[in-house]
């Protein structure tokens, strides 16, 4: 982006946990903005038409929960999509809904750029998001400026479908571990084994990692404040179960972490953070 142009108009489409945090960076970075959100918001620059954001926006980002919000939204937009605009999907979505956008922007002659992130409340709020980036190397030089307003990197992937499998599968193990590490923390407590002599046990461990020191406290604690909700990450763990099936492959380990999430969800957890699942052990 030139420096002494005018920023581009930036439409920000979900206003979630995350996506509310990345508009109050990209207005502070200077650009003008526009949100949306599916549900109004008290914002001065809410707009409540998708379309009419979009049509006003040079740049649309995207932070929607979940393929249905996506593809709705995309839909409703879509007639104003042109080649003087640039979509930026940061959602997490299927295969499917992947190739959907890609060839969609194509028809359209709108830049598409699939940079779906990991970070969750705590990194929002810092501005230090990390994006798997997909797209055309030239496109990602001219958003890179812009993608620093919300990020702390962005990292270069060979192409739209790979962002939302590296996705996908590093949530994949984020989900196993946490079960697992309910599972030990149950195990130990059954044993009589306070859960702050386990965890102080895993940190000079090969197995100890930043999520664990992140988890394992506030789910000994009973806090699942959502800084990543069970049920956004159920419905990762059922496109990560589709991405295995597509591959031939049978993955019994996150398909059993999946049964345990939509255990929690359906006794109305859906909401709170997917640390939850520790609740498996401790209530019916």
């Amino acid at each position: 982006m030139n420096q002494n142009q005018p920023l581009p108009t930036v439409a920000i489409l979900g206003l979630g946990i995350i996506g509310s945090q990345a508009a109050d960076h990209i207005a502070t970075g200077g650009y003008p903005s526009i949100t949306w959100s599916r549900s109004a918001r008290d914002r001065s620059d809410f707009e409540p038409d998708p379309k009419a954001a979009a049509d006003k926006a040079d740049i649309i980002v995207c932070y929607l929960k979940d393929v249905e919000a996506v593809r709705k939204t995309f839909e409703t937009i879509k007639p104003v999509l042109c080649p003087e605009k640039t979509f930026i999907n940061h959602a997490t979505i299927d295969y499917e809904t992947t190739e959907y956008l890609v060839s969609e922007c194509e028809r359209k002659g709108c830049a598409f750029l699939n940079a779906p992130f990991t970070g969750s409340k705590v990194a929002a709020g810092k501005a230090s998001l990390v994006y798997y980036a997909g797209g055309d190397e030239s496109l990602i030089d001219r958003l890179q400026p812009f993608l620093q307003t919300t990020s702390a990197h962005v990292m270069r992937v060979p192409s739209p479908l790979a962002a939302t499998i590296l996705k996908l599968t590093t949530n994949l193990i984020t989900a196993s571990t946490v079960q697992a590490l309910a599972e030990g923390l149950s195990i130990n407590i059954a044993h009589g084994i306070p859960a702050h002599t386990y965890l102080s046990a895993i940190d000079p461990n090969a197995c100890a990692s930043a999520l664990i020191e992140m988890k394992g406290p506030t789910m000994t604690e009973g806090d699942y404040d959502p800084h990543f909700s069970l049920s956004n990450m159920l419905k990762d763990a059922r496109y990560m179960l589709d991405l295995a099936e597509r591959a031939g492959l049978e993955t019994p380990g996150i398909a059993n972490t999946t049964a345990q999430m939509q255990k929690r969800n359906d006794l109305g957890e859906g909401e709170r953070d997917f640390s939850i699942l520790f609740r498996q052990f401790t209530q019916e």
